[in-house]
């Protein structure tokens, strides 16, 4: 059945058993959809790149997973609310399997594209039974065991066992590709009877208790039927039993044997209008009688000793059209469908006339009848074969089931609609995330994570004093001569060529970008995530911005940018301010001696503040004396210059892959604290109010 339950079902299995990762990476090697729809057919292909992607997955057989299936179909067919059904098929195992083409001709009114496996039992005198498999699917009779075993545990409460013993490609039936005899042999219980000897023990006291009081109360029945029926009056063979009950109280055994007429009391015309649709054929398909509404749709068989398979084809089960093939399969349901070519040339434009029921041998006449019912699923076939439910006997039960059918097509067809509206949704609801996710990213480079989140929310956000962080300026030497001299996309090119390579070092080095003005660029290490490293990783990333700046060219003189760099290390304030556009901002004097650091310092240098300077002693950094110096604001300062890495090569700097697990703080000796910002949120920016300010 190539539908959506079974791709579901497989599914469920692999999502139940090995998780729902396993299922995804199946699904992703199969290239095959996200879900499945219940009543939407797929083609086979589908179902097996499944399976083999499954097998090669989980490194197991074909025969292992398909059994294993097979167990799971029966359990998730419960689940669908098939068990009642199910559960009334028979009341052995043999009489379950026999009644399963009965329950795949019903579920064919619902599933019409349904090609569904076909069964058929040899019961055996010692308790065995063999089972034939017919399917139009070759390799999938390895699902067999598992749903038999399943069924014979569940609904019979005993263990089988299954072997195949037979396996060809067809040669008693039409169709079927594929027949598998199974040998299907209960296991012994003797674990059970040593384990509870004595309840077993007075279980077969007990049985054995009534088959004597059975014995008795026959004998006593014989003698009342015996004394009954020497009486001088005759009396029928009903009214005999009738004595018999009524003197005795009791009920008629399982062993009455039924009483016929010496004749039908019933004249054919009124047999073939009561059964208006039924065939009566020799051995070799000669018509000798058929009902009087299957002449009227068949209008060959008006005439008697035509050839039957002329006039028909068998559909199911799908074997030879011969008296021996259908007693072969003679419990089975037989499907007829009128050949198109023997119809009337007005009727051929509408679909074939099929016909569902059973065949009955009659051994004293030897013939067989069919009695049968028109197959229709649904008052639109009615109409389409123009055929009223008039036409079918009041007494069949076609009628009711077709209109039964109409209102479960109906409600199939809304399972299909929301099934696909759910689709629909869920396909948005993915849209929705990674347009969600684009947008939260675009956030996260403007705000920091935990601040963002907090304003999603509408909480208002608290600003926070940092004890000690690092704070970095940089800009562009002789930046107002070259926008005087070059175009504005000149411009533009080259400082997106610059802020591209200054953000990806931010992420090398997990430090927060605050903002860019113009060609200031700025950056802190320690806030919004406090960290005992920061002065080192602002340090690195200075160094990484000389270097950077190096690889992108002036527009004006065609030669290398250069760039001058500031640090300061000491106390700030930050927080969030404004509702329109908020901004993440850093206040304090900090602010206002990284921008002098970075204003008095000279070109393709690192200049740093006192406070930076002992912040990076002893950590394995080159760092020279500048000297005293008037910084504006502040009075005499004495600076130093930040010169390289001991501990770090340029690579590393920059986060250049050297090898396998290199990293840019291996060679440094710093390792990246927890919880600073992720490489996967390259920049977020915020504004430095006091420090533009300062730079003005």
């Amino acid at each position: 059945m190539p539908y959506g339950f079974i791709n579901t079902c497989l599914q469920s299995l692999v999502t139940e058993k090995f998780g729902e990762e396993t299922w995804e990476k199946l699904k992703a090697s199969a290239d095959v959809q996200d879900a499945f729809m219940t009543y939407t057919v797929y083609d086979d292909v589908v179902t097996t790149r499944l399976v083999q992607e499954a097998c090669r997955l989980l490194g197991v057989s074909t025969e292992a997973i398909l059994k294993l299936f097979g167990e799971h179909f029966f359990k998730f067919c419960k689940m669908s609310g098939y068990d009642r059904m199910l559960r009334t098929l028979g009341g052995d195992l043999p009489e379950f399997i026999e009644n399963l083409d009965a329950l795949h001709s019903y579920l064919a009114l619902s599933y019409q594209e349904m090609n569904a496996p076909s069964f058929r039992v040899e019961r055996g005198a010692d308790g065995r039974m063999l089972l034939h498999y017919y399917s139009d699917r070759s390799g999938l009779c390895h699902i067999v065991p598992g749903i038999i075993e399943a069924v014979a545990k569940d609904f019979f409460d005993i263990e089988v066992t299954m072997d195949i013993v037979h396996m060809n490609r067809e040669e008693e039936r039409t169709g079927k590709k594929e027949h598998v005899v199974f040998l299907v042999v209960q296991k012994s219980h003797r674990h059970m009877r040593t384990a509870k000897p004595n309840r077993l023990q007075d279980s077969q006291d007990f049985r054995r208790d009534q088959e004597v009081l059975g014995l008795l109360s026959f004998l006593r029945m014989k003698e009342k039927y015996v004394s009954v029926s020497v009486c001088p009056v005759k009396k029928s063979p009903w009214e005999v039993v009738r004595s018999i009950v009524m003197f005795g109280k009791g009920q008629p055994t399982n062993t009455v044997v039924p009483v016929y007429p010496e004749r039908l009391w019933i004249e054919p015309k009124t047999f073939c209008k009561a059964f208006p649709f039924h065939i009566v054929f020799d051995e070799s398909l000669r018509v000798k009688q058929a009902g009087v509404n299957i002449q009227k749709y068949v209008p060959g068989l008006q005439t008697q000793k035509i050839p039957l398979d002329e006039y028909f084809s068998i559909v199911h089960p799908q074997v030879a059209f011969n008296i021996f093939s259908i007693c072969k399969f003679i419990n089975s349901q037989f499907v007829l469908k009128a050949r198109r070519e023997k119809m009337p040339e007005a009727w051929k434009s509408q679909p074939a006339l099929k016909l569902r029921g059973q065949m009955i041998w009659m051994e004293s006449v030897r013939c067989m009848a069919y009695v049968c019912s028109p197959k229709l699923r649904s008052l639109q076939e009615l109409e389409q074969r123009r055929m009223h439910l008039s036409d079918i006997a009041p007494h069949d039960t076609t009628r009711d089931l077709i209109l039964l059918n109409q209102q479960r097509l109906a409600e199939i067809e809304l399972s299909n609609q929301l099934e696909r509206k759910k689709e629909e949704l869920r396909v948005l609801s993915r849209h929705l995330a990674i347009e969600k996710k684009k947008t939260e990213t675009l956030l996260y480079a403007m705000l920091p994570e935990h601040v963002a989140n907090q304003l999603k929310d509408g909480k208002k956000v608290a600003a926070g004093e940092f004890k000690t962080c690092t704070i970095l300026f940089s800009d562009v030497v002789t930046f107002t001569n070259i926008c005087a001299a070059c175009q504005p996309i000149q411009i533009v090119t080259m400082l997106n060529s610059m802020y591209s390579k200054f953000d990806r070092l931010t992420s090398v080095h997990e430090v927060y970008k605050v903002e860019t003005i113009g060609d200031a660029y700025m950056v802190v290490g320690g806030v919004p995530v406090p960290v005992g490293s920061h002065a080192q990783r602002v340090a690195n990333f200075a160094l990484g911005m000389r270097i950077a700046a190096a690889e992108v060219m002036n527009p004006v003189t065609g030669e290398p940018i250069q760039i001058r760099v500031g640090i300061h290390t000491g106390p700030v304030l930050a927080g969030v301010v404004g509702d329109k556009m908020p901004r993440y901002c850093l206040f304090g004097d900090t602010v206002n001696t990284a921008s002098r650091m970075e204003s008095h310092g000279l070109p393709k240098k690192v200049h740093l503040s006192p406070t930076a300077y002992r912040a990076l002693q002893n950590r394995g950094f080159d760092m020279v004396e500048r000297g005293e110096i008037e910084v504006k604001g502040k009075g005499r300062m004495t600076t130093y210059f930040l010169l390289r890495n001991l501990r770090a090569s340029d690579d590393e700097i920059l986060g250049r892959p050297r090898g396998l697990g290199a990293s840019p703080w291996g060679s440094a000796g710093l390792a990246p604290a927890r919880g600073l910002p992720s490489s996967s949120t390259p920049s977020l920016s915020g504004a430095a109010a006091a420090g533009a300010s300062v730079r003005s």
